[in-house]
């Protein structure tokens, strides 16, 4: 409903109830009382016309109002919808306690007044007006609670959102983290190496260039799939553009990093890499190719090792290099933050930590039951 409608229909719906009526009833009696009691009908409407910014004013003049119309003139039986309005406004709006004080002490003052001033007030008037007050209240309170339930929902499914959101930036900052980390430092590798041998080796120049465009376009195609990944995310139909990588790419990756240089020694004990759910050889591929990049940049060509297999019903990775100190990334700690988050994503657990001969171990443990999916 729009805020215009909002605002202007109890007045207009109080006004055309109350002042034509009260107007009728009172001009049989020419006097200051009939004028009086018009005024008292048009005051309501009027008051509600500041209840958006001030429901508690507006209640206390209602209440005053409606209170001294009946001690006024009690032949007028008209009922005074514009105090109804208020108390429901009033109560949605937050003021409550005015509505309560207010109106319960309007209406005692009323009926004490009508008694020491020998007003004749009907009881059953006064009971119908006690349960129609009491009703006004309910509503109040029902539409208040029904609007705190919705704004609660609605806060829930924000809040969802944004935790989805989030889930998906440091989801999608991991993949591009790890993509062009890899690749970026075995391409800073290569280009020293090629600088170094420029003028006197050429031959390993031209090596170290072809391994730098090996490298460059396998970057582009892991990009072109973190965004073919997004693409998917958005509702398009259509595949990545590129396939995620696997564990049955693990001997491809063992071997460029051999070919930086390093001594990799790769053990595999899994009886059928198939068998493996996808985010799992995804997490175990990344988290490898992770932790071998980190010995490339930190530790130069050091011997390394790498074990898959399964132990007490949990996938099994352990990265050993030996000789290098605890890596330190571009931004600390953002390597080893990747690798956690992709193995307690998946209910398992990742363990980094030096050695006491000078080298480090990164260990990741991913159940092999009740994988997250």
């Amino acid at each position: 409903m729009p805020a215009a409608v909002r605002l202007w229909l109890p007045v207009v719906v109080s006004f055309l109830v109350q002042v034509p009526s009260v107007s009728f009833v009172a001009s049989d009696s020419a006097g200051p009382d009939a004028a009086l009691a018009i005024l008292l009908a048009l005051a309501g409407p009027l008051a509600l016309i500041g209840a958006r910014r001030f429901p508690g004013p507006a209640v206390v003049i209602t209440a005053a109002c409606a209170g001294a119309l009946p001690l006024l003139r009690p032949d007028i039986a008209t009922p005074y919808v514009a105090l109804a309005f208020a108390i429901v406004l009033g109560i949605i709006r937050g003021a409550r306690l005015w509505v309560y004080v207010s109106v319960a002490a309007a209406w005692l003052l009323v009926i004490s007044l009508a008694g020491t001033l020998g007003v004749g007030i009907h009881p059953l008037r006064v009971a119908f007006t006690t349960l129609a007050l009491a009703a006004a209240m309910g509503m109040g309170e029902a539409i208040r609670a029904r609007r705190e339930r919705f704004l609660d929902f609605r806060r829930s499914l924000d809040a969802r959102r944004m935790s989805t959101e989030q889930r998906e930036r440091v989801r999608i900052a991991r993949e591009l983290h790890d993509v062009l980390a890899h690749s970026l430092s075995q391409i800073n590798v290569q280009a020293g190496v090629g600088l170094h041998h420029l003028d006197l080796q050429p031959d390993k120049a031209a090596a170290a260039l072809a391994s730098i465009k090996s490298t460059s376009n396998q970057a582009l195609e892991e990009v072109r799939m973190v965004l073919g990944i997004l693409r998917s995310d958005e509702g398009e139909e259509s595949e990545p553009l590129a396939a995620e990588p696997d564990l049955t790419g693990m001997p491809t990756l063992i071997d460029a990093f051999r070919a930086q240089g390093m001594r990799v020694d790769f053990v595999n004990t899994l009886d059928a890499e198939s068998a493996v759910p996808t985010p799992v050889q995804l997490a175990l591929y990344r988290i490898c190719q992770e932790a071998l990049t980190n010995v490339l940049r930190h530790a130069g060509d050091v011997a390394a090792s790498v074990y898959l297999g399964a132990d007490r019903g949990k996938y099994l990775l352990a990265v050993t290099d030996h000789g290098a100190t605890q890596p330190v990334s571009p931004l600390p700690g953002a390597g080893l933050l990747g690798m956690r988050e992709r193995a307690e994503v998946l209910g398992g657990s990742l363990r980094a930590e030096g050695m006491e001969d000078g080298g480090f171990r990164v260990e990741a443990r991913i159940p092999v039951q009740g994988v997250r999916r």
